[in-house]
């Protein structure tokens, strides 16, 4: 392989998909450029060393499994990265919260919701998983803000620092993400908007 710094992320992930005996080390240098920001990104969402790294772990081992699979033309290298970074922290700080509502209910019988309170509920959850949907239809580039922004609790600042980008172009792609979800979240689910949105209003 020619000299590392010369070597785009594209080319490496080719050289990864296609396993011959430049696979680890163009592996070994797209760990270099990135793991250490996976890594931060990953410790400063879930407050845990440990999991950082066994996040980092996944991330780039999900890269080695699916290298072949990677589209330069949908997005940079480094955005994927930064969003699987992202979803598997939510995931697993969504697990822990439930886990953790679990065992509280366990030990608390007061806390079981009555039957409004169930379907109250239901309809949050259905509600919730509109949003999802809605979000994971955003383009790569508008979604990933909207991820580290929201549901990672960054300032723009913070988003624009981790993915290397002007404060100004986050907030571009911000508006953007927002007007696309606005416009894709107004229509009615079964004849009955969506409530409780958490986008009720320009950044």
């Amino acid at each position: 392989m020619t000299e590392a710094a010369n070597v785009t992320d594209s080319e490496l992930m080719a050289l990864v998909a296609h396993r011959d005996e430049q696979a680890s080390t163009a592996m070994a240098e797209l760990y270099a450029r990135y793991g250490g920001t996976v890594f931060a990104l990953a410790a400063r969402v879930l407050g845990d060393r440990q999991l950082a790294e066994d996040v980092a772990q996944e991330v780039f081992l999900a890269v080695w499994n699916n290298a072949i699979g990677f589209d330069p033309d949908r997005g940079k290298l480094r955005t994927l990265l930064m969003t699987r970074t992202h979803g598997r922290c939510v995931d697993i700080i969504r697990s822990r919260n439930a886990r953790s509502g679990r065992e509280a209910k366990v030990s608390d019988d007061r806390s079981r919701p009555l039957p409004d309170a169930v379907d109250h509920e239901i309809t949050a959850l259905t509600d919730a998983e509109m949003v999802r949907r809605a979000v994971d239809g955003l383009p790569l580039d508008e979604r990933t803000v909207l991820q580290l922004a929201y549901f990672g609790a960054n300032t723009y600042r913070e988003v624009a620092a981790i993915l290397s980008l002007p404060e100004g172009t986050v907030k571009t792609r911000m508006r953007s993400a927002l007007k696309r979800l606005r416009a894709e979240l107004s229509e009615p689910f079964f004849g009955t908007p969506v409530r409780n949105l958490p986008i009720e209003a320009e950044p």
